[in-house]
């Protein structure tokens, strides 16, 4: 058989992006133990160190995204040097409102004015950092909601909300892009405040053309039809960015594609039929994960590899002959065209492609060659590791 992949969706493939987070290379665990691994970054130079090798060894990854404060440095100036020194950029700038004491009751939803003060406050220092950094999006989590029916006014939460979004918006400049993430529940069990898309969709189309809906593939209930979501804020205009992970049970942060590959593929289908992987694509892909038993480096190579192999076979689908199916109501004949891409293996002809490109066909066997991890053992020993809050 000839090759599969035509030059045109290797073109596609070339443009392939995917920001690799930095608090996926120190130590993490459950909510019972963090675990300590050797070589593990001290700071966030080191971070970005690693995070170069992925990029280095696959040609996928060419954006670390950053986390405030976990990732604050006297001068971020200088990291953004040391990273394009190694040859990638500094992405995504994630929030964090979700660790210090007074947001024991909420942060930008909060009821005491001073409280939202300083949340609001920690998000214009964020955009001060992507000033400094050349970063496009602002990213925001909110662990924000209440555990018991009467605990708080619902309704009074999504206008201070919309109020503190609408003043940190205000601050962005040129292209910089704020984009809200949500998840259905924990660390709040009875009602969270950006719990769904639709929330989220209401909250920054409120904001303008700049605020945008993040889907993380691990905030959904059960059963949850991803690639719905996906289509829809597509052809609303209002996706601005994947969080890509996997899970078994609820928000597991497990390396994307290792639980349901054909779910990944879904995706990746509806990325391609909405104009999600062309030149001007609004949509930053980028991996938010924690290795919890697997060596930190080589779990992002897999996940990014797992992106790459899943929209290639996406990129097969005939989407001719998949429209005549539907439109003549062969429900079987649309299904044999989906299912038919997603069993392709393409990976040899992806190992190949590589290697044209000058990476190794397997990057994860060439890291294992490598005395990159050795090295860092023995460099980085006797230090104080960074973990999920530094």
């Amino acid at each position: 058989m000839g090759a599969k992949l035509t030059p045109e969706i290797l073109t596609t493939l070339e443009r392939l992006a995917i920001e690799v987070p930095s608090w996926a290379y120190g130590n993490s665990g459950t909510r019972f133990k963090v675990f300590g691994t050797p070589g593990t970054p001290r700071d966030a130079y080191e971070k970005i160190a690693d995070a170069a090798q992925v990029n280095r060894l696959t040609g996928l990854a060419p954006a670390v995204a950053l986390h405030i404060p976990w990732d604050k440095v006297a001068d971020f100036g200088s990291l953004r040097a040391h990273a394009n020194g190694l040859g990638v950029e500094l992405g995504t700038i994630n929030s964090n409102t979700f660790q210090d004491d007074e947001y024991k009751f909420g942060a930008l939803t909060h009821e005491d004015p001073k409280v939202r003060r300083k949340a609001i406050d920690h998000h214009i220092e964020c955009v001060d950092v992507m000033d400094a950094t050349g970063s496009q999006d602002l990213k925001i989590w909110l662990a924000e909601g209440s555990n018991y029916p009467g605990q708080a006014d619902m309704r009074g939460r999504q206008d201070r909300l919309s109020d503190s979004l609408s003043e940190i918006y205000a601050r962005l400049t040129g292209e910089q892009r704020l984009v809200l993430e949500y998840k259905f529940f924990e660390p709040s069990f009875y009602h969270t405040d950006v719990p769904d898309w639709g929330t989220s969709y209401a909250q920054v189309a409120a904001l303008g053309e700049r605020a945008l809906v993040c889907l993380d593939t691990g905030h959904h209930a059960p059963g949850t039809n991803i690639e719905f979501i996906v289509m829809q804020l597509l052809r609303l205009g209002k996706l601005g960015s994947f969080d890509f992970n996997s899970r078994f049970y609820a928000d597991d942060d497990l390396i994307v594609g290792s639980a349901d590959p054909y779910q990944l593929f879904r995706i990746m289908a509806e990325v391609a039929r909405g104009g999600g992987l062309d030149v001007d694509t609004p949509i930053t892909f980028m991996l938010d994960q924690c290795h919890n038993v697997e060596n930190k480096i080589l779990g992002q190579i897999r996940s990014v590899l797992n992106v790459q192999e899943m929209t290639a076979r996406a990129l097969l689908i005939d989407r001719v002959a998949l429209t005549e199916a539907q439109l003549s109501g062969d429900v079987l004949a649309a299904n044999d065209i989906f299912m038919n891409s997603f069993y392709t293996d393409i990976r040899s002809e992806l190992a190949s492609w590589r290697e044209s490109r000058g990476l190794p066909g397997d990057p994860m066997e060439a890291f294992r060659a490598s005395d990159y991890q050795s090295r860092i053992e023995a460099e980085r020993a006797g230090g104080v590791q960074a973990g999920w809050g530094a």
